[in-house]
């Protein structure tokens, strides 16, 4: 009997990407844990944000089932990716195996994850500070990408995450940075919503950059840009949002 072929392609690069873009892109997921009493699946809905390396970080009450499942066993699986007319499953998606760990007020990057959260999710400030919620960071180990009807792919949890020693000093100075490029290009927003086709939904905003690419919001609308290699320091980022919003297509 010969052996089947294997359904997987081989990663590279487009993929990657295309995984990041998936993951970075999204505001809400699925999530699925091990009940705690059961021991058997169960899935739920969040919200989601990244931290500055693109790690997967959401805010969720204690009292919600599956908080106290990760507070009994860390693992967890998230989906990732929207549909739109027509089949749901001809439209890409991103499975994300993580390790959840619970990110306390005291620790030093505790700003900086509620910074970025408020950036995607401003309602949020109405519960962000109760003492019964928590932020967890989903530190990817695997992840599985299907594109669509054959395009399925394995990738390791290093290919989600943006591996620099810069991270910290991009964090520290985002919001400084973004806000001297929109001073030195008033209309550098507006621009790139329409250089990237985004929806039309009144004004985007960048709400978060990293090393890695952008992101932009506007009401229920995230877009997510990934830059075609990998910046060194806040004037890179600068030098590469500039050029995506004016150059000659």
């Amino acid at each position: 009997m010969k052996d089947q072929p294997s359904p997987l392609r081989e990663t590279d690069d487009d993929a990657r990407q295309l995984a990041r873009v998936l993951l970075r892109s999204a505001r809400h997921a699925a999530i699925a844990v091990l009940d705690p009493e059961t021991g058997f699946p169960s899935a739920s809905r969040v919200l989601v944000a990244t931290d500055i390396d693109g790690t997967p970080v959401i805010l969720v009450s204690q009292l919600s089932a599956h908080t106290r499942a990760l507070a009994r066993d860390p693992r967890a699986s998230l989906l990732t990716g929207e549909p739109g007319k027509g089949d749901p499953l001809a439209y890409p998606r991103l499975t994300t195996q993580c390790v959840a760990e619970p990110v306390e007020r005291s620790n030093p990057f505790y700003e900086r994850i509620r910074t970025r959260f408020l950036a995607r999710h401003t309602k949020a400030k109405l519960y962000i500070d109760f003492p019964d919620f928590l932020f967890f960071r989903l530190k990817p180990e695997t992840a599985s990408l299907n594109g669509g009807f054959g395009r399925a792919y394995q990738l390791d949890g290093k290919d989600l995450v943006i591996q620099s020693a810069a991270n910290e000093d991009i964090a520290a100075g985002a919001a400084e940075t973004v806000r001297d490029l929109i001073e030195r290009y008033p209309d550098v927003e507006e621009s790139l919503a329409a250089r990237l086709k985004a929806p039309e939904s009144g004004s985007w905003r960048i709400c978060g950059i990293d090393l890695s690419g952008f992101d932009m919001i506007s009401g229920d609308f995230l877009l997510r840009y990934e830059f075609e290699t990998l910046a060194v320091d806040a004037d890179h980022i600068c030098s590469n949002i500039s050029k995506i919003a004016y150059s000659i297509p």
